[in-house]
C-alpha cells in the first residue's frame, strides 16, 4: 500500500479540477484509491514522461485528464504533482 502526499501545488490544481469538472469527482476518488493500492495496475495508464518532465510519471483520470506524480518507491510515497488536461499538465 502507498501512502498518497498532496503537494501545495496538486491540492490548488485539484481544487480547480474539482470545479471544472465536479461531474469526475467520482472518478477522480476512484483513481486515487486504486493508485494507494497500486499504482501500476494497467486501467490507470501509468507511463513515464520524457522531455522537460523527464522524471515524472503520469497516470490517467479519464481519457484527457492526467495527474502528474513521482513514486519514492523507498518509502512507498507517491508524491502528487499537478491534474488537468492533457494540454494543461503537459505545459
Amino acid at each position: 500500500m502507498y501512502t498518497l502526499v498532496w503537494t501545495p501545488a496538486f491540492a490548488r490544481a485539484a481544487e480547480k479540477f474539482m470545479q471544472r469538472y465536479p461531474g469526475l469527482r467520482v472518478k477522480l476518488a476512484a483513481v486515487l484509491r486504486d493508485l494507494e493500492s497500486d499504482p501500476f495496475q494497467p486501467h490507470l495508464k501509468y507511463h513515464s514522461l520524457r522531455g522537460r518532465l523527464k522524471g515524472f510519471q503520469a497516470v490517467s483520470v479519464t481519457y484527457s485528464r492526467r495527474i502528474i506524480l513521482t513514486i519514492e518507491s523507498t518509502e512507498q510515497e507517491i508524491v502528487l504533482l499537478d491534474i488537468g488536461s492533457h494540454d494543461e499538465v503537459y505545459r
